[in-house]
């Protein structure tokens, strides 16, 4: 079962039982992988009409969602990293979604014309979405504050020096991802390998997000109630993760496993077709893409050599369907 953590005393200055949340976390970093967090500051915008304002960038037209389109997908636009990536036939996973960054919410003051990993988000038309961008900008910075304070909690949970979780994220480069999972046609499976469809509790099930790990450090997911979601618990098994009203799944990142050499568990996880479409909306918490990651000497072994975010990022990247393909990333330092 995936646990609920109650979080409310981080947004206060009760100490006593943030020290508890602190504990817990902790232990679901540790342990299963994955928490559901509730009882968030009232300005988090989790509530169904929220949700759906968000969603709305589904409901262009194909030639403005194409405009937004990465490059590899259209290749006169010049986003590489950020922006729309259309639903792909023939693999496991069955999607579509926009990739978002911190210009939307901040600005461009990060942006470098010789690294993808810093290029401009392309955005849809005010005109055709009025008030889209500044709620997605409001959401995009809700999710920060709310990642800071569990990355806070996370380092006193585990000893370690606040600072140190802290420092990476001055300059960080999180993404606001929105997905949707439309219906499954047959026709979508041309192609797809057989692991498409698998048996859970004795049923076959269709996939429409494949088996994988996240990439980065701590993932905050915003999901509808339409279910699917699994995470692979330690015996191997599947796990539901329901949805539950005006809460968050926080999953941690293959990046925060290795920076702390596999104290937290990056956990597994799935997405299985259900009888309706369906929309999730995680945020990446991520570091800059020049920060360096020291991994910490917490096992009694050597630790790792220091490597810099954005090059780990664009490695473990370019094996998702939606980045195949790409080219080495190559910044002058």
């Amino acid at each position: 079962m995936i646990p609920t953590l109650d979080i409310s005393p981080l947004f206060g200055a009760d100490v006593e039982h943030r020290d508890s949340v602190d504990r817990a976390l902790a232990a679901a970093a540790t342990g299963p992988g994955f928490v559901i967090v509730t009882r968030l500051a009232g300005d988090c915008p989790l509530d169904e009409r929220s949700r759906a304002d968000l969603a709305a960038i589904f409901a262009l037209p194909e030639a403005e969602k194409r405009r937004l389109w990465r490059q590899k997908f259209a290749p006169r636009n010049a986003n590489v990293y950020r922006g729309y990536f259309p639903v792909q036939n023939g693999a496991a996973t069955y999607k579509e979604g926009i990739d978002l960054g911190p210009d939307l919410a901040h600005g461009p003051r990060i942006q470098a014309d010789d690294d993808p990993l810093l290029e401009p988000t392309p955005l849809p038309d005010e005109r055709s979405l009025p008030g889209w961008r500044e709620a997605a900008a409001r959401y995009y910075r809700a999710m920060e504050q709310i990642a800071a304070l569990l990355m806070a909690s996370l380092a006193r949970g585990l000893a370690i020096d606040e600072a140190v979780f802290a420092a990476p994220f001055a300059q960080g480069i999180s993404t606001l991802r929105m997905i949707h999972y439309p219906l499954r046609p047959p026709e979508s499976f041309r192609g797809a390998e057989p692991a498409i469809a698998v048996e859970h509790e004795g049923e076959v099930r269709q996939l429409v997000g494949a088996p994988h790990t996240d990439s980065g450090i701590l993932t905050l997911l915003n999901q509808d109630s339409t279910g699917g979601l699994q995470a692979r618990g330690r015996d191997g098994r599947w796990l539901d993760v329901p949805p539950q009203p005006a809460s968050l799944v926080v999953n941690f990142g293959k990046l925060l496993e290795l920076w702390t050499e596999g104290r937290v568990r990056a956990t597994e996880h799935r997405v299985l077709a259900a009888a309706s479409p369906r929309l999730s909306i995680p945020f990446f918490y991520e570091p800059g893409a020049e920060a360096l990651i020291q991994p910490l000497a917490t096992s009694g072994q050597p630790p790792l050599a220091p490597f810099r975010y954005g090059d780990y990022l664009w490695k473990r990247m370019v094996k998702f369907v939606e980045f195949r393909g790409l080219e080495r990333r190559t910044v002058a330092r």
